[in-house]
């Protein structure tokens, strides 16, 4: 696949960074030239200096043969001209725009990209995304990472395996005689930074991280049995009125959640800006820094604070602060790679990582075949994804035992005629069904192909 990414930043990296490490032509477009220097030297890519919404740059990067533009510039309006350019002068198939801008995404102005208009294909929002990571989290404390799949009615945990976990130190295939009613399988195990399949004879350790894929009604007592069990946050604090905190506080008003928030914002105007658009939460001007401002916030009798800020050192001092100042639990917004490595050490129980959140919902789109979802797990070694299977897959009709599957692969769920199937070396997957799988990065290659529309079909 040719693909052409505007845009050399975090997120533009990182696209490029995957798909060219699975063997896609990329093409990286950015005005800043030290950017390209950095994607030319360290990537299997090729690099244009100049604006993406440009077509004599467009050309250069090979627009006339791209099946698809990726637009993920610091620019709402370089994006989508970009995007147009990419339709109207080199009809490129695809085209996927970042967009922050909320006022473009309002309802009202919903015509804007259609077709006729601004050709658009998809527009990845990463406030809306972000948040609603941070709403998911906020629903179900206890797991770093959370994902839902097949109409919401399977959901996928990376939960943190510690000293006290009951299920360490026994053998995988023994939780299934230990508890026969619990439709969780755990797809894959990150051990001392390195991430693998576990089989049915491995035994989770102190301090793995388990990913591992559930019904909905089976996820608080799947977190309940790793020891994460841990009550609603019924009080809760929001540092940083952006964009993102800005959503999640709306987001739980409009939701009815029986929860107290409360916000706040250092910019005196901003403050006073989103205190107008709330209704029940309080906002508070001042420094999440500010021992003063958390106490008056009650942060000590705080379930839950969230930093949300647009710097990562004041997320992470303030997730600090807070601790020490009594508040049960926090969640930090982090940027930099560098500074995720150590977030436990220091206290904090869970980050996000906006930049991976983003990556994620482009690759649902990148992938090829009958794909639903993909989320990128632990450093982009792996994805789990939601696939449709078709009447020509080599999936139907063959017992899961007796498939040639690479050891990078572990099926996870089966959803089919509204109900959750937990997989089995004796299941058959059937035409229409929506198939979840946890893959190695190598393997996810495997996943496109046994999901691909095949000729035969038409």
């Amino acid at each position: 696949m040719r693909v052409i990414v505007c845009g050399a930043g975090q997120v533009g990296y990182g696209i490029a960074e995957r798909l060219s490490a699975e063997s896609n032509d990329v093409s990286v477009i950015d005005t800043s030239a030290h950017l390209i220097e950095v994607v030319r030297d360290t990537l299997d890519v090729r690099g244009f200096v100049g604006h993406g919404s440009q077509p004599d740059v467009l050309a250069a990067a090979g627009a006339n043969e791209a099946d698809m533009i990726i637009a993920v510039t610091l620019s709402d309006e370089v994006n989508m001209v970009a995007c147009q350019v990419a339709h109207s002068v080199f009809n490129v198939p695809t085209k996927i725009a970042r967009i922050r801008a909320q006022s473009y995404l309002k309802a009202e102005y919903q015509d804007l990209f259609l077709r006729e208009n601004l050709p658009i294909d998809v527009i990845i929002s990463p406030e809306i995304e972000v948040g609603e990571v941070v709403l998911r989290r906020i629903a179900l404390q206890g797991a770093t990472d959370i994902m839902r799949f097949a109409d919401e009615k399977v959901i996928g945990l990376a939960i943190e395996c510690l000293e006290e976990c009951p299920v360490i130190n026994t053998p995988l295939r023994q939780l299934t005689d230990l508890f026969p009613d619990l439709a969780a399988t755990v797809v894959g195990v990150v051990r001392n930074d390195s991430l693998f399949i576990p089989h049915s004879s491995d035994e989770l350790q102190a301090g793995d991280l388990a990913y591992v894929i559930a019904t909905r009604e089976q996820v608080r007592r799947t977190l309940a049995l790793f020891g994460h069990e841990k009550p609603e946050a019924n009080r809760i604090i929001i540092a940083g009125g952006g964009n993102i905190g800005l959503y999640v506080a709306q987001a739980i008003e409009q939701r009815g959640w029986n929860t107290r928030v409360k916000l706040i914002e250092s910019d005196h105007d901003r403050a006073l800006a989103i205190a107008d658009q709330l209704r029940r939460t309080m906002v508070l001007h001042g420094s999440a820094l500010d021992p003063n401002l958390l106490q008056e916030a009650e942060v000590q009798d705080a379930d839950l604070l969230v930093t949300l800020t647009n710097q990562d050192q004041v997320n992470i001092l303030a997730s600090i602060m807070a601790k020490r100042l009594g508040c049960k639990s926090n969640m930090a917004l982090i940027n930099t790679v560098a500074y995720q490595d150590f977030t436990h050490m220091v206290g904090i129980d869970a980050f996000i990582n906006p930049k991976a959140v983003t990556i994620s919902k482009i690759l649902q789109h990148v992938r090829r075949g009958r794909i639903r979802e993909v989320y990128s797990v632990y450093k982009d070694m792996a994805e789990i994804i939601e696939a449709e299977a078709l009447e020509t897959s080599s999936l139907v009709g063959v017992a899961l035992r007796d498939l040639d599957l690479p050891d990078g692969l572990r099926f996870g769920a089966i959803y089919r005629d509204g109900k959750v199937i937990s997989p089995n070396g004796d299941l058959r997957i059937k035409p229409k069904d929506r198939v979840v799988i946890f893959a190695t990065s190598e393997a996810v290659k495997h996943v496109e192909q046994m999901f691909r529309v095949s000729l035969e079909f038409f």
